[in-house]
């Protein structure tokens, strides 16, 4: 999992490349990127509306060549990869506006997959919370009021917000949690 939002452009391309020693100052080794590390499986860039414009062109060269060069070397490696993606942004909106490249959002938009928002899966809620709850190692059931009112709330957040409402109930209790 590459988390595209959580880092800036100098550190993504480290990231997701790797680097050789030296090839940067405090480069005192080398280091496998994410996607030579996921080479036979899959890599997860998350929030991939959220790479800059001049980073894309390097992702789009890997998703095309099935290579990657790591930061410091001139040489190119094979890598078996399949890639998923998340984003929060529209991309094709993106697209229109010049902040996301044509090529890279087709070259990614093989088999699009729009969730929708956890208030109108409503079915879902209850499933969510009993993993959320005996994930977390509480024992016993969630009472029928409280899933009630779970299953009545709009989670603008989604399933973050459930979850992290999960975690508040385990640590709180489910009335203060409420609350």
């Amino acid at each position: 999992v590459v988390d595209c939002a959580a880092l800036p452009e100098n550190l993504l391309d480290a990231e997701l490349f790797g680097h050789t020693r030296g090839a940067f100052t405090g480069a005192v080794g080398a280091r496998t990127g994410a996607i030579e590390a996921a080479d036979g499986g899959t890599v997860f860039l998350d929030e991939i509306g959220e790479v800059p414009i001049a980073m894309q062109p390097k992702l789009l060269r890997v998703l095309e060549s099935h290579t990657v060069r790591r930061l410091g070397e001139t040489n190119y490696r094979s890598v078996d990869v399949r890639f998923l993606s998340a984003t929060h942004r529209d991309l094709l909106t993106m697209v229109t506006v010049g902040e996301f490249r044509e090529d890279l959002y087709f070259r990614l938009a093989v088999l699009p997959v729009t969730v929708p928002p956890l208030r109108d899966r409503r079915d879902d809620i209850e499933r969510l919370v009993n993993h959320f709850w005996n994930s977390s190692g509480c024992t016993g059931k969630v009472s029928l009021e409280l899933m009630r009112e779970l299953v009545s709330r709009p989670w603008r957040g989604n399933v973050r917000e459930l979850r992290n409402f999960v975690e508040r109930a385990r640590a709180l209790g489910a009335v203060e949690a409420l609350a």
